[in-house]
């Protein structure tokens, strides 16, 4: 299991969802991709393979087109209250890379935020999501 029950990184308590929205959307966004990241170099971490290849997966797994994918993939199972998490996270979205559209970064920015808020309040919740998740390039 990815996220455990009780993770000392967070301690043994979670935030309520109330405590976890008085959180700025960018801070759930930077701990949600963090957390992500994280997800994804356990995933490739087996089989084994050379460093510099398994930097290249993990990058191409983790980059803002792939995320704005898997958020529309989510899209239809998430709840009214996930939905709005990713609202938020979508309209407080930076500076856009010049790479990036505007969409595909705030998609990316509010899957990012959905996963920090979730590893808050609800582990269960968020290891749910993420077995969903294909950890591949494309």
């Amino acid at each position: 299991m990815f996220v455990p029950e009780s993770d000392p990184l967070r301690g043994d308590r979670r935030l309520s969802p109330a405590a976890a929205k008085q959180l700025s959307p960018q801070a759930l966004a930077y701990l949600g991709d963090a957390l992500y990241e994280f997800y994804v170099r356990l995933r490739l971490l087996l089989p084994a393979q050379r460093s510099h290849q398994f930097h290249q997966s993990v990058v191409a797994a983790v980059r803002a087109e792939r995320q704005a994918e898997l958020l529309m993939s989510l899209l239809p199972l998430l709840t009214a209250e996930e939905l709005e998490i990713v609202r938020r996270g979508r309209n407080a979205a930076g500076r856009v890379p010049r790479r990036l559209t505007a969409e595909c970064y705030q998609q990316a920015t509010g899957l990012e935020t959905l996963l920090g808020y979730l590893y808050l309040c609800d582990p269960q919740r968020l290891q749910a999501l993420l077995q969903l998740l294909p950890v591949t390039e494309h």
